[in-house]
């Protein structure tokens, strides 16, 4: 494990840029033999920065939840990240440019919790019996790392480039739905631009909540009820400037938006 002054510094770094919208270096540059744990160190201190500053936490992410992504990165389960109140836009809402560096979108669903969800050995009928309703989500992600270059264990340290995120449209319980068939239109200033269904997410959008519960048991940790999960970008990310605005349609869940300025 890294000396807890580097994880601490490291964990700073990234805040730092995060606040002043400014790029760095992928940190495993300068520490190369960084392992998991360590990546996983660095995020929860970025975490307790902004929870210090007054920050609530609301809700996890998972990324990397493509199999044929995965398998080209050598690994077998997404990353994960946390959600905090700070992170979030209303439904229809504004994101301002200025406080990002090159931010891009992804549709996806969101599952909202009603009860707790612990792993291990958490599997996707676990996770749609906690799960209340999903909503339509679209997330900014706008990594620190210069040109949206990274590894896997920078993206974990900067908390899997997280930014903003909106959910809305109708929620729609899961029961007697098949959200591996349930489809998805992103539109960008009014045109269709990309097109999905959730079975894009590891087979099905539950499998990556399941997979998240378990990595937080492993850790002592769980979801709670209430909880918002974006289970994974369900296409490619599509990069967005001040002045566009985004729309997200979803099968059965209705829409939500949000307009950069």
């Amino acid at each position: 494990m890294m000396q807890a002054s580097t994880i601490a510094a490291l964990a700073t770094r990234l805040d730092d840029c995060a606040l002043q919208a400014r790029d760095t270096t992928k940190i495993t540059d300068e520490h190369p033999d960084m392992d998991w744990a360590d990546a996983y160190a660095v995020q929860d201190a970025l975490r307790a920065r902004q929870m210090e500053r007054g920050a609530r936490l609301v809700g996890c992410k998972a990324g990397l939840t493509s199999f044929a992504k995965m398998r080209q990165m050598g690994v077998d389960s997404p990353v994960f990240g946390y959600l905090l109140d700070t992170h979030a836009v209303p439904d229809g809402g504004e994101c301002r440019c200025a406080e990002l560096i090159h931010p891009k979108v992804e549709p996806e669903i969101a599952f909202v919790l009603g009860r707790e969800l612990k792993g291990p050995g958490c599997h996707i009928g676990a996770v749609l019996a906690a799960t209340d309703f999903v909503l339509a989500g679209i997330e900014v992600i706008d990594s620190r790392y210069r040109d949206f270059k990274f590894d896997l264990k920078s993206v974990i340290a900067d908390n899997t480039s997280a930014a903003r995120f909106v959910v809305g449209g109708q929620p729609m319980p899961v029961y007697g739905r098949d959200l591996r068939t349930t489809g998805i239109v992103l539109e960008k200033n009014g045109v269709p631009v990309a097109f999905g269904a959730g079975a894009a997410v590891l087979g099905h959008p539950a499998t990556a909540v399941a997979m998240l519960a378990n990595h937080l048991g492993a850790r002592g940790e769980s979801l709670p009820a209430g909880s918002v999960v974006l289970s994974g970008g369900i296409t490619e990310a599509v990069a967005v400037a001040a002045g566009d605005h985004v729309h997200l349609r979803v099968q059965g869940a209705g829409s939500t938006s949000i307009r950069f300025v």
